[in-house]
């Protein structure tokens, strides 16, 4: 799998499961393999000269997700005094580097992202953002995001993760995605969230009325996001119902062309815009922290 000679990759090994991650590259994980078989998609050409840009891994999209605007300007945002400020889209965390601490014992990393001169003119707050990666078993990560404010004044934020899997484009037509209660919705062009209808439990990966598209918890997941690939023979399991975690709000489904080799499930604290919004917008009070945390599993499917 080619990397990056520029980058300094980190990797973390249990058993024949590998995870790789680049941490002064957006605290990214790049890929994830499981007996030389690829989970999360990396691609074999990855332009380097533009990181965020990469269509593998998984981006951290913080302190916001998604497009946010002002008077149709896309990477806009508006506070409550009306000052109008630059970020970009997905937020900064996937363009800046990240402090990282391996687990002692292996099988963990711990990525840190701590506000700077390149962050406060964008996102004016103090904030300690990190990224933990665990292999609990090695079919089986443990990913959380916590957010403390450690400034004086309350911090907005509304974080998510962009999941690229690995599929084959021709197995979208027999690849389900299977869901909780969801309401369906998405962003319009001009930057407001379409109103919601009712969801489906169970859709497969070549319908269009999912590219691009929020499904929104109605109320607590009662069962677990999932991902059945007969081709692969592998069954993904996203469990968004961990202990003591933060609500998550949605999962956004995307990818990029017909031909592409991987297809994203994205669980999101939020909606785009939510900054404007309130569609899933967060406060911290200065010195609160939260951990929006979630286990993914791959299973054999026989």
């Amino acid at each position: 799998m080619p990397l990056s000679p520029q980058q300094d990759i980190i990797e973390i090994a249990q058993d024949a499961s590998v995870l790789r991650f680049a941490p002064q590259a957006g605290g990214r994980l790049l890929s994830w393999t499981i007996d030389g078989e690829s989970v999360i998609h990396w691609p074999e050409h990855a332009d380097w000269s533009q990181p965020a840009r990469i269509r593998g891994g998984n981006p951290l999209l913080f302190p916001f997700l998604g497009r946010h605007r002002v008077d149709g300007k896309i990477g806009s945002w508006r506070d409550a005094e009306g000052t109008v400020r630059a970020l970009p889209m997905h937020g900064f965390a996937r363009d800046l580097p990240f402090e990282a601490h391996a687990d002692v014992h292996g099988a963990g990393l711990r990525m840190i992202l701590t506000d700077s001169d390149a962050t406060r003119s964008g996102y004016p707050f103090s904030f300690r953002f990190e990224a933990a990666y665990s292999l609990v078993d090695r079919r089986t990560l443990e990913v959380t995001l916590t957010t403390v404010n450690t400034g004086n004044a309350p911090l907005p934020y509304y974080a998510g993760h962009h999941f690229y899997f690995t599929l084959p484009h021709t197995q979208r037509g027999e690849t389900s995605l299977e869901l909780p209660r969801t309401e369906r919705c998405y962003q319009q062009d001009d930057g407001s969230i379409s109103a919601a209808e009712a969801g489906k439990t169970r859709y497969t990966l070549d319908e269009a009325r999912i590219l691009d598209r929020f499904h929104c918890f109605d109320g607590a997941p009662d069962r677990p996001v999932r991902l059945v690939a007969p081709g692969l023979k592998w069954v993904i399991t996203i469990d968004l119902q961990r202990p003591d975690s933060t609500p998550w709000y949605a999962v956004t489904t995307w990818t990029e062309a017909p031909g592409s080799d991987f297809y994203c499930v994205e669980p999101w604290l939020g909606l785009p815009d939510a900054i404007h919004n309130g569609m899933g917008l967060r406060w911290l009070e200065p010195g609160q922290s939260e951990t929006a945390a979630l286990r993914i599993g791959v299973s054999v499917l026989r």
